[in-house]
């Protein structure tokens, strides 16, 4: 678990205000849940023999004995508050949420066990159309980062419940018939939760998966009109896309549409957003029969892209402008300037001198902030009613402006 120093939260405050844009121009609204739910919640909803209940949940008895777990995931948790409190059933909902999830996991390259997630779920609507959204929006956001062409999108369609139970007969029975060639993971997998073994990560079980038969060639007629339907629309927006049978998801509430979009930036292909259909969910927590459809961004594998592309240049300097007194009768005459501008440009960032020290001291304070401008009041400043104007990152001479056209001067200028 890591802490998020003062050098990295400008990163990370920007890729949240990316994010806060791009899902207010789809008009979708912020949800926020507890991080402590009941331990029974995520056993009903990801499945008992998924790896993260199984290995990776923080799991503890309160004091009253009730088992309780840091989330590990968000969907299940808004599914909670949508039935809890009467959101979802005969309505649609378009809702979005942000923060801290756990899982004990080995801690890999943007991987850690407290983590952060974004993702966004919306419910009661049916067709395909949802489906193209929630990717659109995806892509949009790829767009807005600049990472477009380094991410690429995977498809796939479970089907009904009725055909994925159908199907999972089919290829428990052909991985039996290989299951010399399967590694003890995956042969844990066949019994509790065989598609799983799909996913595999180990070459001799990929080589097994080719042979398996395909979920997608075993769909149901209106699974696979829902997911031609989708495709087409894809097509149509231009989002480029590839079939991948292999496709699974990792949760057991899945059906339908799955997706995840993908990298090789960050050395093996890696996740970086992943999500799918979830039409059963709601019911099975509870509720009354909803449809679902949503995804989940790993920020920290987000923010790692981003570096790794050195794309994270874009963040602004903490600072806009600092403000240095060269002496002490200087110094209130210095405060009362950078409130005058904070309260008429509340946007800028502003940095007082604060401690003392000599001129040069305070310009090199000055620089080391990554202020734009560094603001100079003295003795003549204080007389004169002006302030000298240093530009630190522009070769531009000083100028000298008065104080009463220092605002609209500042406006010009950022």
């Amino acid at each position: 678990m890591n802490d998020c120093l003062p050098a990295q939260t400008g990163l990370w405050q920007y890729v949240e205000s990316v994010i806060r844009q791009v899902v207010a121009s789809y008009a979708y609204q912020e949800i926020r849940t507890p991080i402590v739910e009941s331990t029974h919640l995520f056993k009903r909803s990801i499945g008992e023999v998924t790896d993260i209940v199984e290995k990776e949940m923080y799991t503890f008895d309160d004091r009253n004995n009730e088992s309780i777990t840091l989330r590990p995931e968000g969907t299940a948790s808004v599914v909670r508050a949508g039935c809890e409190h009467g959101l979802l059933y005969n309505q649609q909902q378009r809702l979005w949420y942000m923060g801290p999830m756990f899982r004990y996991e080995k801690p890999q390259k943007g991987r850690y066990r407290q983590f952060h997630q974004f993702g966004l779920e919306a419910f009661g609507f049916a067709g395909p159309d949802i489906d193209a959204e929630v990717i659109l929006l995806s892509h949009r956001l790829w767009q807005r980062f600049g990472i477009s062409e380094h991410v690429s999108l995977e498809i796939n369609s479970l089907g009904s419940n009725q055909a994925r139970a159908d199907y999972k007969e089919k290829l428990v029975a052909f991985l039996r018939t290989r299951q010399s060639e399967l590694d003890e993971d995956s042969l844990r997998r066949l019994e509790s939760n065989p598609l799983r073994v799909l996913d595999s990560k180990n070459l001799q079980v990929q080589a097994v998966v080719k042979d398996a038969p395909k979920l997608i060639d075993c769909l149901d007629a209106e699974s696979q009109q829902h997911f031609d339907s989708l495709c087409e629309r894809l097509d149509n927006l231009g989002i480029e896309y590839r079939v991948n049978p292999s496709l699974v998801r990792g949760l057991d509430y899945y059906n339908r549409t799955v997706f995840e979009w993908v990298t090789t930036s960050l050395g093996s292909q890696g996740t970086v957003c992943a999500g799918g259909r979830y039409d059963g969910l709601v019911e099975q927590l509870g509720g009354k029969a909803t449809q679902g459809v949503g995804f989940a961004i790993g920020l920290e594998r987000l923010i790692l892209l981003l570096q790794t592309l050195e794309l994270d240049q874009q963040v602004a300097a903490p600072v806009d402008i600092y403000i240095s007194a060269l002496d002490e009768s200087a110094e209130l005459y210095a405060w009362q300037l950078s409130e005058q501008i904070r309260s008429a440009l509340p946007q800028l960032r502003l940095m007082n001198h604060c401690g003392g020290g000599n001129a040069k001291k305070q310009l090199k304070k000055a620089d080391m902030s990554g202020a734009r401008w560094v603001l100079i009041v003295g003795q003549d400043e204080l007389q004169e009613q002006k302030v000298t104007i240093k530009y630190l990152r522009e070769h531009t001479e000083q100028v000298s402006v008065a104080r009463a056209e220092l605002i609209h001067f500042i406006q010009q200028s950022f």
